[in-house]
């Protein structure tokens, strides 16, 4: 059974640790967790991962954070991945720092990532990690706050943070959505 998870964020440097990179963080950690690569490929970077018996595939799209259902529904095709075992992991800053939230669809509720996969692959019943990164902005400074760095308490926590979300889509490929949802859901 093969599985794709796709890490939203941006690439580049001065992307690197904001926080709508938390994706692009969650499979990062795991890759050094579990000792794969990513290597640059069309659209993205992406790596395999053989898993208890399933096949992962991981996708961290190239194509800026607006543009990623690009990628998803090029992997999707290319792997041959049906919309059921996709896990698509994003910031969002209705959820506070430090909360997961797995949910099987839903809406892009104001992420153009998320809108942009919805369009491409024209619906919304694929699963979705949200990785709370809180809401700590003044009106007018959103696109400061989610392209801005987590401060440093944030930071000393990021670990152990990216480390649950990894644990998350994992049970997601091995036990099922309502398994991981049922024991990681805050």
């Amino acid at each position: 059974m093969k599985f794709l998870l796709v890490g939203l964020g941006n690439i580049g440097p001065e992307y690197a640790l904001t926080r709508h990179n938390v994706g692009f963080m969650v499979l990062d950690r795991l890759a050094a967790q579990h000792g794969f690569n990513f290597t640059m490929t069309r659209l993205a970077y992406t790596a395999k991962w053989q898993y208890k018996g399933k096949q992962l595939f991981f996708v961290k799209p190239t194509t800026y954070m607006n543009l990623s259902g690009k990628a998803v529904l090029y992997y999707m095709k290319q792997e041959k991945i049906p919309v059921e075992n996709i896990l698509i992991i994003t910031d969002d800053k209705d959820l506070p720092f430090n909360k997961l939230r797995l949910k099987p669809k839903g809406s892009p509720g104001g992420h153009n990532g998320l809108r942009n996969i919805d369009e491409l692959l024209n619906t919304q019943e694929y699963a979705r990690l949200r990785v709370g990164i809180g809401n700590n902005f003044s009106k007018g400074k959103q696109v400061d706050f989610v392209l801005g760095e987590f401060p440093e308490d944030e930071m000393i926590q990021l670990p152990d943070y990216l480390d649950r979300a990894g644990d998350v889509a994992l049970a997601f490929c091995t036990m099922g959505i309502q398994f991981a949802m049922n024991n990681y859901n805050q």
